[in-house]
């Protein structure tokens, strides 16, 4: 299998439908340890419409929802042929959000799983615009049944 088809396939694994999956391409996993991810907003997106009309903006709480399904994968990486079932957003930690984006432009998303314990895991990282301006920085924690 090649690098490109096992990113393809980690990254298949999120539950999200297509309208709420917030990570388009999986640049790079480390499983159990790193992962780095992108997302374009492209402009078509409904929350878009009211956030803000005539001047859209994507919303902080699409920022940590990115870093959270970006951390589900991370931490399913890491589990072989056990995943974790019904996993969720359980926690936001410490999560500033310093800037935000216009349609049309990418963000880099970057994860660390940080800790694991029976039915957690913590994630923490970074949003970037592609010219690494720092957009958010936090923590989130997943949970799901072993």
């Amino acid at each position: 299998m090649s690098q490109h088809t096992g990113l393809f396939q980690a990254l298949s694994s999120l539950p999200h439908g297509p309208s709420f999956r917030f990570v388009d391409e999986l640049i790079e996993l480390i499983p159990g340890t790193s992962a780095t991810g992108r997302w374009t907003l492209k402009g078509t997106e409904a929350f878009l419409e009211g956030h803000f009309p005539g001047q859209p903006l994507l919303p902080g709480v699409i920022m940590i929802e990115a870093l959270a399904q970006l951390g589900g994968v991370l931490a399913q990486s890491g589990r072989g042929d056990k995943p974790m079932k019904d996993m969720r957003l359980t926690a936001v930690r410490q999560f500033k959000i310093l800037g935000t984006i216009p349609p049309g432009e990418t963000l880099t998303i970057q994860a660390r799983q940080d800790a694991v314990m029976p039915g957690l895991v913590q994630i923490s990282g970074e949003l970037t615009t592609q010219d690494g301006t720092r957009l958010a920085t936090g923590s989130v924690v997943l949970s799901g049944e072993e």
